[in-house]
C-alpha cells in the first residue's frame, strides 16, 4: 500500500486522536441565507470532532491501484476526511449515484467495500433503479450532480428515490459545487454551481433531516465567476469554446489553475428513524 503525504498525515492524526479543524460542528446549524462573512464566522467557531481511525479506508485511499490522476486530486477533495465526516463505516451498503466513467469515488469505495464485507452499488439512473431493495442502503452518495438535475427537473424524483432506498437512519452524503446563496438556481446551475440552500431545502422536502454541514471542501479563492463555468477550473480546465472562440491566454489559464478546484458544499443528511 502506498500512503500519500496527505493520507499519511490523516492516519497519524487519527492514531493520536487529534481533532481536525476542517469538520463542521454537529449542532447549532446556521440559517440557510447566511452571508459569506457570517459563514466565515461560523467556520471560525466550529468545534471539530475527533477523527476516528479507519485503517482499511486509509488502505483504499493509499492503494497503488488508484490512478495517479485521482491521487493528484486528493488535495482538493479530501477523501478520508470527507468519507469520515459523512459517516462511512466498515460493512456498509453504499449506493454511489451517477458515478461516471472516471469513477473517482468508486475507486475508493469499491475496494473499501470488498475489504470490509460491505457492498458498493453504482446507480447511473436512480429513478429507474437504485440497484438495491427499498430500505436496504446505509448510505447514498451524490457528488457534483445537482447542477445537472436542477436544469431538467430531476432533483425531486431523485431525492425521493434516495429516501426510499435508504434504511431508517441511513445517510445521504452530498458534495456539490456551491454558488453564493440567494441566487436563482436556474441562473447558476448552467455554470455548474447551485446554492447550498437549494440542496438543503430539496432534501428536507423529500423527508431528510440535515444533520451536519462542513466547510471541509470550501475554496474561498473560487469566486464562481468563470468564462466557462466551473469547468474553467481543474480538473476539466476548459480554455475555449467548442469553435475555438473566447480562448484564454496563458496568463489567464495560469490564474484559473491557481484557484484549484471549485468551492463546494459538504452535507450530511439522515433519513429519520
Amino acid at each position: 500500500m502506498r500512503l500519500t503525504p496527505r493520507s499519511a498525515l490523516a492516519l497519524a492524526l487519527a492514531a493520536l486522536a487529534l481533532p481536525t479543524a476542517a469538520f463542521a460542528q454537529e449542532a447549532s446549524l446556521p440559517n440557510l441565507g447566511e452571508s459569506p462573512a457570517q459563514r466565515e464566522a461560523r467556520r471560525a467557531a466550529m468545534t471539530p470532532p475527533v477523527l476516528q481511525e479507519d485503517e482499511q479506508l486509509q488502505a483504499a485511499i493509499g492503494s497503488d491501484a488508484r490512478p495517479a490522476a485521482d491521487i493528484a486530486r486528493d488535495v482538493y477533495r479530501h477523501p478520508y476526511e470527507s468519507l469520515t465526516f459523512w459517516g462511512l463505516t466498515p460493512g456498509m451498503t453504499v449506493v454511489e449515484v451517477e458515478p461516471g466513467r472516471a469513477g473517482w469515488w468508486s475507486n475508493i469505495l469499491k475496494p473499501y467495500a470488498a475489504a470490509t464485507g460491505g457492498t458498493w452499488i453504482g446507480a447511473p439512473k436512480p429513478v429507474e433503479t437504485m440497484g438495491v431493495a427499498d430500505g436496504a442502503a446505509d448510505m447514498v452518495l451524490v457528488a457534483r450532480a445537482f447542477h445537472n438535475w436542477a436544469q431538467d427537473g430531476r432533483t425531486e424524483p431523485y431525492l425521493a428515490a434516495f429516501f426510499k432506498a435508504l434504511k431508517p437512519g441511513g445517510i445521504l452524503a452530498v458534495e456539490q459545487h456551491r454558488s453564493e446563496d440567494g441566487l436563482n438556481v436556474a441562473t447558476t446551475a448552467p455554470t455548474g454551481y447551485v446554492p447550498e440552500s437549494y440542496v438543503i431545502r430539496a432534501a428536507q422536502a423529500a423527508g431528510f433531516v440535515l444533520e451536519a454541514r462542513s466547510e471541509l471542501n470550501a475554496n474561498p479563492a473560487d469566486d464562481h465567476q468563470h468564462p466557462f463555468g466551473v469547468w474553467t477550473l481543474k480538473p476539466v480546465r476548459t480554455s475555449a469554446e467548442d469553435d475555438g472562440t473566447n480562448a484564454l491566454t496563458p496568463e489567464q489559464r495560469a490564474a484559473y489553475d491557481a484557484i484549484g478546484e471549485s468551492d463546494r458544499m459538504t452535507l450530511r443528511f439522515r433519513k429519520p428513524g
